[in-house]
């Protein structure tokens, strides 16, 4: 992610359907979900590194600290 855009639209990316055209399964089988799983938990860690570090950022992107909380406390499989 390189800006704030990258970064708020991977935050909203769970609540809204793909671009039209966009496979639903851009990754098939096993390791199409152990890449989702790997792109879920490297999110969480940057966002936890953005919410310690900048945390005046975070409203910024249209979030709340405790919407950074819930994110941060879902286990890499959740979405």
């Amino acid at each position: 992610m390189n800006t704030i855009s990258d970064f708020y639209g991977a935050v909203r990316l769970d609540l809204r359907d793909p671009p039209a055209g966009e496979s639903l399964t851009r990754h098939p089988g096993v390791l199409g979900l152990l890449a989702v799983w790997h792109e879920r938990a490297c999110f969480r860690e940057e966002l936890a590194l953005k919410a310690r570090y900048t945390p005046y950022l975070i409203g910024d992107i249209g979030l709340t600290m405790d919407e950074v909380r819930e994110e941060l406390a879902k286990p890499f499989w959740r979405r």
